[in-house]
């Protein structure tokens, strides 16, 4: 719709005084609409490829089409494909051979005597009906001739409550790793387990795991200040009332979570310290920046640069466009990296245009009002972006941390948080074993059942670290 024509000074100077503060009123109003219209159009067009949004709060519907052409055929297996079957075990592994042999001909009816000496094998899978194994120790009172009575010790190692070790395990693993509600893991040893189970329960036996695994945890804590890189980033929660933020530390060899109610840098000091001289993956954060030497994510640049792409205004769409080509020049060298087709010097050698290339586009927008407070930072802190090219082993973008906080992020949306700090102590604990175990291919239910095994016998917590 065309602008109406503007209303010339002697037309009002003509009107009445209350009329021309009504009509400036107007107009302030349209701008600041107008303004507030073009604001929130701009947060509508937010999405997981130009903005920090996760992919899951995009619907599955409202996703666009793929551009590959839609596959003609049906789903499924298809036709002369591989065939793929549980292989059979040996017969002496399992628990009952029943033979089946014919007694008649099916064709005459004639009666048939011997055995096939290679019969057609069908194995059926079923599972045991689950009982819990139950021990009572029964301690005796004695009174002695003086007067003083004793009662029998419990043997070393035995629990206090009324849960092993193994079950005290596999409801930490319930409620952690397979992100089951306290009231479903109950409802879950009851019904499955025939083990009886309350919500309030499962409360206790948490905090008994996250007690066993507490000297490992640590252990961990104090490693992080001595890595040469971490990838670190965080997503919010909730404790009880209060905003909390899960933190993620991915060094090279474990995972690192931490609850905390705090995004500050106060978080980042108290686990690495002051000195930490290694590097940090991380985005563009301000807590980040009290660390010297930081590696910015291209991931989240790039989608910066869709963003720009994507603006209506043309000084910012034309900078996204010159930012993005040179950007998917170096993911593309980057891949050659990791697949081992070119050196790390070649890589260095074929960086360097694209280096500068970067670099005098960001002050080519800083000079620019339209742009300038996009690539303020980015040409003040220029030296963020390339710290994977002058470090080997550094990479570009800060992936790995945001995969190990996929689980993290599932945990919080169904569970909504923790009701205090000490679910919270659970969670990061036991995330922390979850995923570290993943990476080292550990089975995560026997190293939880040793831990709780040892601290029941007051004894060593089995160790996370590789090297251990």
């Amino acid at each position: 719709m065309d602008a109406p024509p503007t209303l010339s000074s002697d037309v009002l100077a003509a009107l009445p005084p209350a009329v021309v503060a009504f009509i400036q009123w107007q107009s302030d109003q349209i701008l600041r609409l107008t303004a507030r219209v073009a604001e929130l159009e701009a947060k509508l067009g937010k999405d997981p490829t130009n903005s920090s949004k996760p992919p899951s709060t995009t619907h599955p519907h409202a996703k666009p089409p793929s551009s590959k052409p839609k596959s003609r055929r049906s789903r499924g297996g298809q036709p002369g494909h591989d065939k793929h079957e549980r292989a059979l075990l040996p017969t002496e592994q399992c628990r009952e051979v029943v033979p089946c042999i014919p007694s008649a001909c099916r064709r005459c009816g004639q009666a048939l005597n011997g055995t096939d000496p290679e019969p057609l094998r069908h194995q059926v899978w079923e599972l045991p009906e689950i009982q819990p194994i139950i021990t009572e120790y029964q301690q005796h009172r004695l009174v002695c001739s003086c007067g003083c009575s004793t009662c029998g010790a419990l043997p070393p190692g035995v629990p206090t409550g009324q849960a092993g070790p193994r079950l005290i395990a596999f409801a930490g693993l319930l409620m952690a790793c397979f992100r089951q509600s306290k009231r479903r893991a109950a409802q879950f040893l009851s019904m499955i387990l025939n083990q009886p189970a309350s919500a309030g329960w499962m409360v206790l036996l948490q905090n008994r795991a996250a007690e066993a695994v507490q000297p490992a945890y640590d252990e961990l804590a104090e490693q992080l200040a001595r890595q040469a890189a971490l990838n670190i980033d965080e997503s919010p929660t909730k404790e009880g009332q209060a905003k909390a933020w899960v933190w993620t530390f991915v060094a090279a060899t474990f995972t690192f979570f931490a609850c905390r109610t705090s995004r500050a840098a106060d978080v980042l000091q108290e686990l690495l310290g002051s000195d930490f001289s290694g590097v940090i993956h991380c985005d563009r954060a301000r807590m980040y920046w009290s660390f010297g030497c930081l590696q910015w994510c291209w991931a989240h640049l790039k989608r910066d640069f869709q963003a720009l792409i994507d603006d209506p205004c043309p000084t910012k769409k034309r900078l996204g466009h010159d930012l993005m080509r040179p950007t998917q020049e170096l993911f593309a060298l980057w891949q050659k990296v990791r697949d081992g087709t070119i050196a790390r010097r070649t890589f260095r050698r074929l960086m360097q245009p694209i280096r500068q290339r970067v670099d005098a586009l960001l002050l080519r927008g800083y000079c620019n009002a339209h742009t300038y407070g996009f690539c303020k930072e980015l040409v003040e802190h220029g030296e963020h972006l390339w710290t994977f090219v002058d470090i080997e082993g550094i990479q570009p973008t800060n992936n790995a941390a945001e995969q190990a906080l996929r689980h993290a992020v599932i945990w919080r949306k169904l569970s909504f948080g923790t009701q205090s700090a000490s679910g919270s102590r659970f969670v990061e604990r036991l995330l922390t074993v979850i995923e570290t175990c993943r990476r080292q291919s550990r089975n995560v239910f026997s190293w939880l059942v040793e831990s709780v095994q040892a601290h029941i016998q007051q004894q060593a917590t089995p160790s996370l670290l590789p090297t251990a």
